[in-house]
């Protein structure tokens, strides 16, 4: 977790010159520019960021961390205010099928001649400054959200929280999603550290939600010592569930026969009432109907979330790729009816507990076909899933395959009517698969 600048030695470029002209070919240059894809800290992004202006955003900042649900929330939150009429920027990683999918503003992606442009005035502002993939993304969607002068920036916390480079602004509202064990090797290897870490986007006075049910004391605790206004699910709101629609409470609010944002997942309404906190919280400058909110919910869709393409041989695609993830998916599969087999179909990145993951899948495995994601830096070997499988116990119906494509094409010839497909692990393994089965949208 190095602050440390990293500087690095590149031809300076002419005025107007651009280093490239097509967003594929930055994309790959920013990929290789820095020393290693992942370097916690700020002080590189906060640099470049005051360079450019954008350390005082004349936009409200809520940004949103968590080990799970972030993207979601993030999603939900959006499209509610956007409904509402309020001009907004969102800013959400990784991507699964377009770089784009990352800015949006009002909902709509930016387009690549605008990321294209972003990325010109980064280059030129960090001088010798090196930057990450991801810290070059951030500053982007920062650049961009003053370009369209939005109302209100939603950022997703990348894989951290305190030394993320979405930390370089103030969140004026910050959402914690749910804690629970992931990237232990930069952030912790207990609930109780990584709650430390993700509570780094509290600010002094600035209202935080937790819409974990069980927050780690040290969540607690670092709201207590910053003078953070700390707003918990079953405390200060709370949700009811009645079949398909819900309701919500605080102290001063309640809400009534609002829709599910998605059919199977008892965990997405824990997402929507932590955005409902956020709602309550910003009421007062941002001011949204019941109908906005029924409206953002209804609409709510997200691709590789409990995402279901019917069929003959049904396929459910989900990212889910921590044990949280993970036993939330199995949980939401139980209330799904399969008259016939389980196929699961995973590729896994290395600094996964691939073992932990396999061993949940299994309750619902009746065949297994793992993908290599070797063209990956961070991608896993098939072959290691099939060893860890094997120390499960587990040595019949396993298959491996070069890639996702590979796998769907066998897959599709050999299972049978009333089967289904659960595609998992990554969201490189849904993503491929997303182009494959051609749900690019």
């Amino acid at each position: 977790m190095s602050e440390k600048i990293k500087s690095i030695k590149e031809p300076v470029l002419k005025p107007g010159q651009l280093r490239f002209n097509n967003l594929n070919k930055w994309l790959r240059w920013q990929e290789s520019l820095h020393f290693t894809a992942i370097e916690l800290g700020l002080e590189r992004c906060r640099r470049v960021a005051d360079n450019m202006g954008l350390l005082k955003p004349g936009y409200t900042v809520i940004s949103v961390a968590g080990t799970n649900g972030k993207g979601s929330s993030v999603i939900m939150l959006d499209q509610i205010l956007c409904s509402a009429g309020y001009k907004t920027g969102r800013y959400v990683s990784p991507h699964l099928l377009r770089y784009n999918e990352r800015i949006c503003i009002s909902g709509e992606e930016v387009t690549d001649t605008e990321l294209c442009e972003s990325f010109d005035r980064i280059d030129r502002a960090r001088g010798d400054i090196s930057l990450t993939y991801f810290e070059f993304g951030t500053l982007a969607a920062l650049d961009l959200f003053r370009q369209h002068k939005v109302d209100l920036a939603i950022l997703e916390v990348g894989l951290g929280g305190r030394l993320d480079a979405v930390n370089v602004l103030d969140a004026d509202v910050a959402l914690i999603s749910s804690i629970d064990l992931d990237h232990q090797q930069w952030l912790g290897n207990n609930r109780e550290s990584i709650g430390r870490e993700k509570a780094g986007i509290f600010r002094n006075m600035a209202p935080a939600i937790c819409s974990d049910p069980k927050p780690p004391q040290s969540l607690l605790d670092c709201a207590n010592a910053l003078g953070t206004p700390l707003f918990l699910a079953g405390r200060d709101y709370n949700f009811t569930i009645h079949r398909d629609l819900w309701s919500w409470q605080s102290s001063t609010t309640e809400f009534n026969d609002l829709p599910r944002p998605m059919q199977y997942s008892d965990f997405q309404l824990q997402n929507a009432a932590g955005v409902m906190m956020i709602l309550e919280k910003i009421k007062h400058d941002y001011p949204v109907s019941e109908e906005n909110i029924k409206q953002g919910f209804n609409n709510f869709r997200l691709n590789g979330r409990m995402q279901i393409i019917p069929g003959e041989i049904q396929k459910i695609l989900d990212v889910a790729h921590n044990r949280q993830s993970v036993r939330a998916l199995v949980n939401n599969l139980s209330k799904i009816p399969c008259v016939g087999k389980t196929h699961i179909l995973i590729g896994m990145l290395k600094d996964k507990d691939h073992q932990e993951v396999l061993k949940i899948l299994n309750k619902v495995a009746d065949s297994w076909n793992i993908v290599s994601l070797n063209q990956e830096e961070r991608g896993t070997e098939a072959d290691l899933l099939v060893s860890i499988l094997n120390k499960l116990k587990v040595n019949e119906n396993i298959q491996t395959f070069i890639n996702v494509n590979e796998a769907l094409d066998k897959l599709q010839k050999s299972a049978m009517p009333g089967d289904r497909i659960i595609i998992t692990g990554s969201f490189l393994t849904v993503g491929a698969a997303l182009r494959y089965l051609k749900q690019e949208c």
